[in-house]
This record gives structure tokens, sequence and C-alpha cells, in this order.
């Protein structure tokens, strides 16, 4: 499948403290569902897109997950490659610590916290068959409960199509009463490489961290970016509630376990 995209770039460097004790001695990234590393389902995903050169952004002490797919199935077609981030300063840091692996072409981003499924085609090849088409930064957005809105980044913008946007402002964690929509940003972006020394300039806000969303924000006044309500079923992993969830439906939907786990469901008669 031929693509704009060469690039993707995965941030793996994040404490995992949500799932302590687990993650003492695990990366969290590398806690399955099922029987399959969390973050492998967004390579896959990746892979499934067009993707052929894979970015992990990853600490030292998680050298577990070089190891997992330097014995990867994927074959010559996929390059694995790695940058280090010391600390977790933020997912605007940890995409910044990418840059020379990217280089200068357009890249995705894909958040190991994200699962999406169920979609007729994988959610990153949709973003970046909009990317195709206007050739300007894209993200994931999905309409969540106004009252939810003060977890994610939210979107301001004018709809141009169906499911796309052109984005007017980026608002990292509002009010709901605040909020210019529910349309929150999930875990999925195309960028241009020309947010590089945007992210270099950006100062860390009160946590010591430099947010996406701030970058995103100045590079919208440089140039068009744009929305899509992805289609697909996402699942949150990095609430314990969402992988639990997650893990049953993909189990669910495995064709080996689905039937037998089913029925077992159906027997607690919860």
């Amino acid at each position: 499948m031929g693509t704009l995209v060469r690039k993707a770039v995965f941030p793996a460097a994040g404490l995992g403290t949500r799932f302590l004790p687990a993650t003492k001695a695990q990366p969290k990234e590398m806690l399955p569902l099922v029987d399959t590393p969390m973050i492998q389902y967004v390579v896959e995903e990746a892979v499934a897109s067009g993707v052929t050169d894979i970015i992990i952004v990853y600490r030292p002490d998680k050298r577990s997950i070089k190891r997992h797919f330097d014995a990867s199935d994927f074959g010559a077609r996929v390059k694995f490659r790695y940058a280090i981030q010391e600390k977790p300063r933020g997912l605007g840091h940890a995409v910044l610590a990418a840059r020379r692996l990217v280089g200068n072409e357009p890249f995705a981003v894909l958040l190991g916290d994200d699962i999406v499924g169920d979609a007729p085609k994988p959610c990153l090849r949709q973003l970046l068959d909009v990317f195709e088409k206007h050739r300007e930064p894209v993200i994931a957005v999905e309409r969540v409960p106004r009252e939810q809105v003060g977890r994610y980044g939210v979107i301001d913008g004018r709809r141009v199509s169906d499911r796309v946007w052109e984005i007017k402002d980026l608002v990292e964690k509002p009010k709901p009463e605040e909020a210019p929509s529910d349309l929150a940003i999930i875990g999925r972006y195309v960028l241009t490489p020309d947010v590089f020394p945007i992210l270099a300039r950006t100062r860390p806000g009160a946590r010591g961290e430099i947010q996406l969303t701030d970058a995103l924000r100045a590079l919208r006044r440089r140039r068009p970016m744009y929305a899509l309500e992805f289609e697909g079923r996402r699942h949150d992993t990095g609430d314990k509630l969402g992988f639990l969830q997650a893990t049953v439906e993909l189990a669910l939907a495995r064709p080996d376990l689905g039937p037998a786990f089913r029925t077992y469901l159906q027997s607690l008669r919860l």
C-alpha cells in the first residue's frame, strides 16, 4: 500500500504508575491484551496502514520493548528504530526525541493507550487518507460526554465534510462549561516536520511537561490543520477499567476463544 507517510513514532517512555505494582518491573506497553502486548496492537495498525519505519521512543530501563520487536515476525519490509527519552517530560518531549530519526518528512504518532478496533479500515489509514487529500496535519477526534472533556484536548473546528473538520483552535483539558466542543483528541496524529522547531521552543507547563497540544496550537497559526472523526471503537487501555473492557471484547472477537469465553461469561449470570 503506497503512502506519503512512511514513518510512525510510538511514545513508550511513560512511568505506568496507574498500573502499579505490575509496572514495577514490566513496561505498561508490554502488558498483554489476551496474549498480545498493547504496543503491538498499535504497531500492527501502523503497518496495516502502510507505514514501514517504526520509531519507538523509550527509556533505557524498558529494553524488553526492544527485545520484543527485535524478535518480531514483521519481516524485512518493516524497520524498527529506537530513540531514548531519559525522563518522561510530556508527549511533546517524547515526539521531539524522535526528531533525528524522522528527519524532514511527514510522520504519524500513535499512542499505545488507544486501541482502535471494529473499523472498516485501520484508524491511522483513515487519517492518512485525509492527509493525502489536504497535505496538512491531521489528528483523530472522538465525541465524548460533555462531563468528560476535561480529561482530553478538545478542538474548535469548522466541518468541511461528513467526518472531517478544519481546526480553528485546540484547548488542553478545558472545563466542561468552557469547552468549544465535545470533540476530544485521541492518540493518533499525522504531522509535518515543521512541528519539531516549535516543540523545541515550547516551554514546559506546570508539571514540567512539554505538551504536544501547545505545539499544535502554534503550528495551527502557521498552516491549516484538520481533524477526523474516525470510524471504529476505541478502548482506553491506559485506564484499568478500559484495559479490562478491551481484554474482554478482544477475547470475544477471537474465533479460537470467543465462543467458549462467551459461554463462560453467560454462565456467571451477572
